[in-house]
């Protein structure tokens, strides 16, 4: 039962590192072209260490573009609390 679970978090690791490898931007990727990253995964997948080394190195973390993400909004805001709409009364 162990050694079934293993490789099911295995197999899990390796399907969404690919996944994630693939829809990363090419120039957010590190160290390796996109194609080399892929294939390390998939043929690492019995063991994980492709997998792990995309996540740990693999690719660049924080905001995209260069551009800090906008704050987010704790709650949505009504009409009576949005000055855009309120000044287009």
């Amino acid at each position: 039962m162990a050694k079934v679970l293993i490789v099911l978090i295995l197999l899990a690791l390796a399907i969404y590192t690919v996944i994630d490898a693939i829809q990363t931007e090419d120039s957010r990727v590190q160290h390796l072209p996109k194609v080399v990253w892929i294939l390390l995964i998939l043929l690492s997948a019995t063991t994980g260490i492709g997998a792990i080394a995309w996540l740990v190195t693999g690719r660049q973390r924080g905001p995209q573009n260069g551009r800090p993400r906008p704050n987010r909004r704790s709650a949505p805001r009504g009409p009576d609390d949005d000055p855009d709409f309120l000044r287009n009364l």
